[in-house]
């Protein structure tokens, strides 16, 4: 079966204009690109303005569609309140929040630095709340209806995994905050959901978390049941529904896509109890190594 296949027909987000965090690489911008191709507009945003630049200009290459790159560092309310702005100023209204920017540690928790635990948090959570803040408040001054906040969160997120403690703690608060405000900001009309992947490869971000060797020591794909990874079109293919109208019933659910990964062993990544303290050594020195080009 080819798992690549596109699933909603090909209007399915007309008229729509989406922000996605975190949209210049790896998922965020593969559920970028077929946001574009089922008509909708997209904003991307991250640190790194050259990226972002380069992926919207590919992307619309790509699909004929409008993609408007922004610079912003999540952490900072007032960058995120400037963003939505410059999104207002090209595209009219939004409609659709995608909190996607993340980060993430492997290492012994008492490796870490406190600096370190809170960039982690900065990112996951903070950063997801002052997107969320930002533009619901704009959404309900504005009296406006129909609007969406899809967020990315973890199967670990409500169990918890040894070794990545930051970004667990992270995607539980924001696993919380998806439950909390669709209740809450129901009467609004704005619906929350988020979903829980489990291992989907990116180049850059698991080069980075399992570098060398490590990737096929460590090899997520005999965790899963279904014995292989995601592919990146079919993690689209349920953002795109979840964000579409087709999903208008669908109100504060977590939906995981893991081939059944976390039902067969809790923690993503608690099989790293394995590695020696000599090991742990050599990883983070080609983690920062790879971090240096």
């Amino acid at each position: 079966m080819n798992f690549q296949k596109k699933m909603l027909r090909d209007d399915a987000l007309e008229d729509k204009t989406i922000i996605v965090t975190g949209g210049g690489s790896g998922l965020g911008k593969s559920m970028t690109k077929y946001f574009m191709e089922l008509g909708a507009k997209v904003v991307i945003t991250s640190r790194d303005l050259e990226k972002l630049k380069k992926t919207a200009d590919e992307l619309e290459a790509e699909t004929n569609g409008k993609c408007l790159a922004l610079q912003c560092d999540v952490r900072h309310y007032e960058e995120v309140e400037n963003m939505i702005d410059q999104a207002h100023q090209a595209f009219g209204e939004i409609d659709i929040l995608l909190n996607n920017a993340a980060g993430n540690f492997i290492s012994p928790t008492e490796r870490l630095s406190a600096n370190a635990f809170d960039t982690i948090i900065d990112i996951v959570l903070k950063g997801s709340k002052n997107c969320t803040l930002a533009l619901g408040k704009h959404w309900i001054k504005e009296k406006q209806t129909n609007k969406t906040v899809l967020n990315i969160v973890t199967t670990y997120a409500w169990t918890g995994s040894a070794f990545v403690v930051p970004s667990a703690t992270a995607k539980a608060g924001v696993l919380a905050m998806t439950r909390s405000l669709a209740v809450e900001w129901a009467k609004y009309g704005i619906r929350f959901n988020a979903i829980a992947p489990g291992p989907f490869p990116t180049k850059g971000a698991w080069d980075r978390l399992l570098p060398g060797e490590l990737k096929e020591k460590f090899d997520l794909a005999k965790k899963v049941p279904l014995k292989r990874v995601g592919e990146h079109q079919e993690l689209a293919n349920l953002a795109a529904y979840l964000v579409s109208d087709f999903a208008q019933y669908l109100n504060g659910e977590i939906i995981t896509i893991d081939g059944g990964e976390w039902l067969k062993g809790a923690g993503q990544f608690n099989l790293l109890e394995k590695i020696s303290p000599e090991m742990w050594d050599q990883l983070e020195q080609m983690i920062r190594s790879q971090k240096r080009k």
